[in-house]
């Protein structure tokens, strides 16, 4: 029977023995602790010498390699040093095949887990290898070692800072604090930076015992890549609100090994000496034993994806809510206003809010970041694109930095220029406009306000419903996605836009789709809309008059999703038989924490609910930009949306939510003037305008001046 007795400066009550089968050979197996003292150990090593045929040495590397340079650990080479009858092993070799393999199963087996993952190693040095894997997936790197080594406290932020400061550290290595340096303080200072940048990170790659004396503040909600964690340190983990660990070490014959103990049990078995060991005998010992690396979930299963949303100001009422300039807008002349909004167009993005809370029924969490831009849509509309792609290329640069996995465009920033894809190009993470689900949302909220209108004929049973309807600006992005969808469900199909040879494109293309469509054309939609069911807005117009509400036909169902609205508060104020909404808000699952962005608790505008199913379904991936919208995708994120527990939540106006009695009370008013009781219908304040009802949770917001993100 071999033999193998593992020498570990771990703790002494983790010891364990057993006797097994392993490659075909018999094997006894010893752990021995020794409290963290090293002349123990060293002890123990001479002594174990004469009587065991393999050691494993539970330290840290022997040696490793940083860029093209490789280095020896000296305090474990002295004493594996100490050994000289029998071979000894610290496990760094098949230590680095374990951990690479484990952090790449991860990011296969659980989809995307570590893109743009804020990763902290507590050092880059001993795990090079591991580093360099990571930033295959994400650049957030962050490396301790000059802090940890020299308590000089700064944290390295790439692979190059950290090859940089190994060339030069090497002539120091055996440098350490000056005894009068190495006080209670500065001991005390650099826990406190190494903490904060823990409490910072979402992924912690570090040897276990290093873990033990950080608690819930540095390590609740993280993923730990480290090794050899058992039952006991599982159980601390829970209680310190850890998410994930991931451990290549394998739980084989009722106990957590090492891979010095792994090693030194392979080297046993194989008669070999350890640097005859090859690769592939690694890979054959591995394949053989079907070893996987271990995915531990300490309080059940939790994953939580992040993301990162653009928004800015709709308004100059958006400043006056902000303090100090809420007073000066009180007595200062209209000028000053003016000034300001072209001043803050200017001003760098920055985080005007965290969300949390939100959580898929597949039990997956999304966490986020709502940045702000300061550019109102008259700012943005006043200069070139370049203007604007700069500030959202500044903000993808913050998004990253913060660890988002994916960032969307709101409002105008979403339609500016080439509608993303020059962001999408340059920027450092996935982009998407939102626009699929705005679509989506749009279309939605219209059929579900159409059924409860009651206006239409009830059709038979596996029949349409009977009705017309007009896109107005059909060959723009959302509004071309809204055309393709009802022309698969509309009776006839009216397409308007000035853009005549891109509606003659349209027509074709929808007809290649949809071949019994029947579709119109025009340039100007006052022409045909008085026989309208249900018209989209979804112009870029900028705030011009792009259809008359006075010919409306009355009960008509008008969604208007352009943004600055096509039609205007008191445009719609003239017409309280026709139900006029803004857009299909969405309902998101969880208990939702963000600031006001103008709706109720937990509802969110269509654009920033596709980045949230994104981010919950783990697409990080530019998903909706272009000019062009894939309708398929834009029935692809209805699914998702309802995978993840996604809802239409409300129809809303633009005084806010609509009630069931807000809806009736259009629909008499509509069947009023429809049979001609009243002509009061159609003058404006002549019936008072049908407002929402005061909902509690509409009441809560009162059309607050809000940051756009439609």
């Amino acid at each position: 029977m071999k033999r193998v007795v593992s020498i570990s400066l771990g703790a002494r009550a983790q010891d364990f023995e057993f006797v097994a089968s392993f490659m075909g050979q018999q094997i006894s197996v010893q752990r021995l602790g020794t409290d963290g003292s090293t002349s123990k150990a060293v002890s123990l090593l001479k002594h174990w010498e004469k009587h065991a045929d393999v050691l494993g040495l539970g330290v840290a590397k022997d040696s490793y390699n940083v860029g093209s340079r490789r280095y020896i650990e000296k305090d474990s080479a002295r004493m594996a040093g100490v050994v000289k009858r029998i071979p000894v092993t610290t496990g760094g070799r098949l230590n680095d095949i374990l951990q690479e393999w484990a952090l790449r199963h991860v990011q296969i087996k659980l989809g995307n887990y570590f893109n743009n993952a804020r990763t902290l190693f507590f050092s880059g040095m001993s795990n090079y290898k591991l580093a360099t894997c990571m930033a295959e997936y994400s650049q957030n790197l962050q490396f301790a070692d000059p802090l940890l080594q020299f308590g000089v406290p700064k944290l390295l932020t790439s692979l190059n800072a950290l090859e940089l400061y190994a060339a030069g550290a090497h002539y120091v290595s055996d440098w350490a604090l000056p005894s009068v340096m190495s006080c209670a303080p500065v001991k005390q200072w650099t826990r406190f930076v190494l903490g904060k940048a823990m409490q910072e990170a979402t992924v912690i790659v570090a040897p276990v015992h290093e873990l033990d004396d950080f608690n819930a503040e540095e390590l609740a909600g993280k993923t730990l890549i480290t090794t050899s964690v058992n039952d006991e340190r599982l159980a601390r983990f829970k209680e310190k609100g850890v998410h994930l660990v991931i451990d290549g070490a394998p739980r084989m014959f009722e106990h957590v090994l090492g891979p010095n103990i792994l090693d030194a049990m392979i080297i046993a078995a194989s008669g070999k000496n350890p640097p005859d060991l090859l690769e592939d005998d690694y890979l054959e010992i591995i394949t053989d034993l079907q070893m996987e690396p271990r995915l531990l979930y300490p309080g059940g299963f939790k994953r939580v994806n992040r993301f990162a949303f653009v928004i800015h100001p709709l308004s100059q009422e958006y400043f006056k809510v902000v303090k100090p300039i809420e007073l000066l807008s009180q007595v200062s002349p209209p000028l000053f206003m003016d000034s300001l909004e072209k001043v803050l167009a200017y001003a760098p993005p920055f985080v005007y809010s965290r969300v949390t809370g939100i959580k898929s029924p597949t039990g997956v969490e999304a966490e986020g970041w709502l940045i702000s831009v300061g550019g109102t849509p008259r700012e943005i509309m006043a200069h070139s694109p370049e203007f604007t792609y700069r500030r959202l290329l500044a903000a993808a640069d913050m998004a990253q930095k913060l660890g988002a996995q994916i960032m969307g465009l709101g409002a105008f920033t979403k339609v500016v220029g080439d509608a993303g894809l020059t962001v999408a190009k340059r920027a450092p993470l996935p982009i998407t406009t939102g626009n699929s689900y705005s679509a989506s949302g749009a279309l939605w909220a219209a059929h579900d306000a159409l059924l409860r209108m009651r206006l239409l004929p009830m059709p038979r049973k596996g029949q349409k419903v009977q009705f017309k309807a007009m896109v107005v600006g059909a060959t723009g992005a959302i509004g071309s996605v809204c055309a393709r969808l009802l022309a698969t469900f509309a009776e006839e199909l009216y397409l308007v836009s000035p853009e005549t040879a891109k509606l003659l494109s349209l027509k074709d293309s929808i007809l290649k789709e949809t071949p019994d469509a029947r579709l119109f054309l025009s340039a100007r939609a006052n022409k045909d809309i008085a026989g309208m069911d249900m018209i989209v807005t979804a112009t870029s117009g900028a705030g011009r008059k792009v259809l008359d509400i006075m010919k409306v036909k009355p009960g008509c169902v008008i969604t208007d999703v352009a943004r600055p609205l096509d039609l205007p508060p008191e445009e719609v104020v003239k017409r309280p038989d026709v139900l006029v909404i803004e857009s299909g808000e969405i309902q998101l699952p969880g208990d939702v924490q963000m600031k006001n962005i103008g709706l109720p608790k937990n509802l969110a505008y269509a654009c920033l609910a596709e980045t949230i199913v994104l981010a919950l379904e783990g697409r990080f991936e530019n998903y909706t930009v272009g000019r062009s919208i894939e309708w398929e995708k834009v029935r692809e994120i209805y699914r998702l949306g309802l995978k993840h527990g996604m809802k239409l939540a409300a129809i809303s106006g633009v005084n806010g939510v609509f009630s069931d009695a807000d809806i009736e009370r259009v629909r008499e008013l509509a069947l009023a003037a429809r049979a001609g009781k009243t002509r009061t219908a159609r003058k404006a304040g002549a019936v008072k305008p049908v407002a929402p009802a005061r909902t509690k949770p509409v009441t809560a917001v009162k059309r607050k001046p809000r940051l756009q993100a439609r």
